[in-house]
């Protein structure tokens, strides 16, 4: 059946829309340009649009894309998977209606119209149809276990966001789970829609523009169960009281409420929660103060320590570092405590801004880090304990030094019979800590601690806080009997729960599945490497003769290496080294070089291997029969996070 022409257009703008992107574009691109070199370079003619077609089918491309895309099966039409774009701002009702809402539940329809006032890109120049984008917006919305984005907009002064989210409004209790929400169970629901602005960079580095708390609640009052506002973002860190931009956002209610709430009630309600908090900050800070004091009092050295009680995040507000903590179960994306460990060291680690030698600490709330994909070890730190707590493990972050004396932080998780182990948040590495006798003899260079950690002051998680009471904060003698007041001063559960339990209450946003394809992006990224690599050596004045099979024989010793930093075990090593001996002539040699990045850029990751003298011996490799082999295999983790792992090699004949 034939489709009218409006439609056929609208499925052309998007199948562009999905081209652009997933980055396919250039994908094709690098794809036809090899194509070119390898197959029509020297020949005469004219290639036909059908022949590039046939290459592109046999390479894959064309299966690729169809697989990115998610169809209708009855318009063929392509559906948003995250969120739908609302096309004219004048039919939000109609919009609405195309999506699928449970006529039982109340929702609000979230619309960001429009971006305005984005000073900092005043002077950049609108990107032309086919031009390359240098660097885009992304905004992030969490809302009660709830999580949207938009689709990646080009950085502008008047960036062109319009696109709405439909937030579901519910109590979570079982009573009041299958109800429909009246203006008085809306008017109770106090979590606030975080907003979160990243700005991602031509190499593909993020950073946080803005974190902006929403307070929706205000559409409660308007007779027409819809309202206008303007958002001034404020920038994070140092800048966090500097505007960086103003977002156009209208919110509607659907169902519609039968009658609107009074605005003094609204008042009352949001004084009341403002009281209300106030006088438990006020209150835990008392007790504090008090707490402190005490510490201070047991030893003249405790002045020294790094009891870290409070920690600013990145909209400069001060909390408790208790409430940057929270059991996190992340459902079926992690399935083990070591996988867990293996994705948050999979996470960039990136210290904020500062200006000269004011290191200003800055702690990062759990929704900006992970849009982010990049925090410090604080960050890091707190989400590594969440995720082991919430597999039932009794978990700590613990503060104090590294052995070159810098700040730092890490996790420490207590078993049943009292052993500790610590966990290493940026990279996933576990250690076991046997604490030494001060009083024993000299340890030999063999039996010397292997962790990296010289000093510990204090250990926290949701519920509990410890300051370290023992004469020696060193690490490698410290005990962590942790109900011992002797050993650790405690914290009164009961005041850290009134200030942070309903800060620990408030939902945490799900992790998101990954939407990397692994067999695409590493074929993708290995082609990418192949061009480079045959650049390099034809600038060396040297030819490159890539083998296929060399190549596939790497597959096995890099899914080994990626076993090992989960599971801790070497697996499948023996049947690697097997099948290079048995690839490789008597008469010749083998090298290989293995290397592990968190990213995927191929320019980058080429930079890096050239500053190996291993790596530089195989790319530069000179002599008879030489066969080159690249194999790249990447592994996707939840959010953004991938492990992507990259081995050279060749193998040539030895002359004597």
């Amino acid at each position: 059946m034939a489709l009218p022409d409006e439609k056929i257009n609208e499925l052309k703008q998007i199948i562009n829309s999905q081209l652009s992107q997933n980055d396919i574009q250039r994908h094709i691109r690098n794809v036809l340009d090899e194509v070119i070199k390898t197959e029509f370079e020297g020949k005469e003619g004219h290639i036909s649009e059908n022949e590039l077609m046939r290459k592109l089918r046999e390479r894959g491309v064309v299966d690729n894309i169809m697989k990115q895309m998610h169809f209708d099966g009855e318009m063929n039409i392509p559906k948003p998977v995250s969120h739908f774009t609302n096309k004219d701002r004048q039919q939000t009702s109609a919009q609405v209606k195309k999506v699928n809402i449970d006529p039982s539940r109340r929702h609000l329809y979230l619309t960001i119209q429009e971006g305005k006032a984005f000073l900092e890109h005043l002077h950049t120049t609108e990107v032309l149809p086919g031009q390359k984008v240098t660097s885009y917006f992304t905004l992030h919305i969490h809302f009660r276990s709830q999580r949207f984005k938009t689709k990646p907009i080009p950085c502008a002064c008047e960036p062109a966001f319009d696109e709405g989210f439909l937030l579901e409004l519910h109590k979570e209790s079982a009573g009041e789970a299958g109800r429909m929400a009246d203006n008085t169970s809306m008017l109770s629901i106090s979590d606030p829609v975080h907003i979160v602005l990243i700005k991602t960079d031509s190499t593909g580095n993020t950073s946080l523009v803005a974190s902006h708390y929403f307070e929706w609640r205000p559409v409660l009052t308007s007779p027409q169960n819809k309202m206008k506002v303007s958002i001034e973002l404020k920038g994070t860190g140092i800048e966090s009281q500097v505007p960086v931009g103003i977002l156009i956002i209208q919110m509607e209610l659907f169902p519609k409420p039968p009658d609107p709430l009074r605005e003094e009630v609204l008042r009352a309600q949001l004084e009341l929660e403002r009281h209300r908090q106030a006088d438990r900050k006020r209150g835990f800070l008392t007790y504090t103060s008090l707490w402190w004091e005490e510490y201070l009092q047991i030893r003249d050295a405790h002045k020294d320590r790094i009891v870290k009680i409070f920690a600013t995040d990145e909209n400069g507000n001060n909390k408790p570092v208790t409430s940057y903590i929270k059991p996190f179960r992340a459902g079926r994306l992690i399935e083990t405590p070591r996988q867990a460990a293996r994705f948050v060291g999979l996470i960039h680690h990136d210290k904020p801004k500062s200006l000269g030698q004011d290191k200003k600490e800055q702690w990062t709330n759990i929704h900006s880090f992970l849009c982010m994909n990049r925090g410090d070890v604080e960050d890091h730190a707190t989400l590594l304990c969440s995720l082991l707590l919430g597999f039932g493990l009794d978990a700590y972050v613990c503060i104090g030094t590294r052995n070159k004396g810098s700040l730092h932080a890490w996790v420490m998780t207590l078993g049943t019979d009292g052993l500790a182990t610590f966990w290493e948040s940026l990279n996933g590495h576990r250690y076991i800590h046997e604490p030494l006798d001060p009083d024993g003899p000299p340890m030999s260079k063999q039996n010397r601690v292997k962790y990296p950690y010289k000093t510990v002051d204090c250990v926290f998680n949701h519920r509990k806080f410890y300051a370290n009471n023992q004469s020696s904060n060193a690490v490698e003698v410290c005990r962590f009997v942790l109900n011992n007041e002797s050993l650790w001063k405690s914290m009164s559960e009961d005041a850290i729960g009134s200030v942070c339990g309903a800060m620990v209450q408030s939902s945490w946003p799900p992790l998101s599945s990954s939407t990397l394809d692994e067999s695409f992006s590493s074929n993708d990224l290995e082609q990418q490497l192949r061009q480079l690599v045959t650049e390099h050596r034809r600038d060396q004045g040297l030819t490159s003769i890539w083998d296929d099979e060399l190549s596939y024989l790497l597959t096995p010793a890099l899914a080994s290496y990626e076993t090992e930093r989960v599971t801790g075990i070497s697996a499948g090593n023996e049947e690697f080294q097997d099948a290079v001996k048995l690839s490789v002539l008597e008469d010749h040699n083998f090298k290989g070089y293995p290397i592990q990045f968190t990213h995927r850029n191929p320019r980058k990751i080429f930079s890096t291997c050239l500053n190996s003298a291993v790596c530089n011996e195989i790319l530069n490799c000179r002599g008879d029969q030489v066969r080159l082999g690249v194999r790249v295999r990447v592994f996707a983790y939840p959010e953004s996070a991938c492990a992507t792992w990259i081995m050279f090699a060749c193998k040539y004949k030895s002359v004597l």
